[in-house]
């Protein structure tokens, strides 16, 4: 599926990033989650865990779902983190911020595991190291 993705935060992300827990897993279970519609994980044999590509497809996450009325069709949302950055395209069009809103991804469901932040970071920053 092609959606739209926004991140953002949360108060809940807002209140571990700030409280220094960022690699508890209360933050895991917070910010490594795409948020979607009724419709839209319907369509997608509601899946547990999805997968969010990034647009050129050479990125991706691994995520819980999260229905919830709050989204529309085609849109997704990921809280602000670094599962979200992990998608998120870094072109800034000259503005120094990359497009944290409305960046196209595609979505399919998955069997990969939700990796904590560290090994996020240790996957895709640190080559695996």
């Amino acid at each position: 599926m092609e959606a739209l993705l926004n991140t953002g935060s949360t108060i809940d992300e807002g209140r571990l990033a700030k409280g220094g827990s960022k690699y508890t897993d209360d933050y895991t279970k917070e910010c490594a989650v795409c948020w979607m519609c009724a419709e839209d994980f319907t369509s997608l044999g509601c899946p547990e865990k999805v997968a969010v590509i990034s647009r050129d497809r050479k990125y991706s996450v691994a995520l819980a779902t999260k229905v919830t009325e709050a989204m529309r069709s085609g849109q997704v949302f990921i809280p602000r983190s670094i599962w979200a950055n992990v998608v998120v395209e870094p072109d800034t069009f000259s503005t120094g911020s990359p497009r944290y809103k409305g960046a196209p991804v595609f979505v399919e469901p998955t069997e990969d595991d939700i990796l904590s932040a560290e090994e996020v970071v240790m996957k895709m920053y640190m080559g695996g190291k």
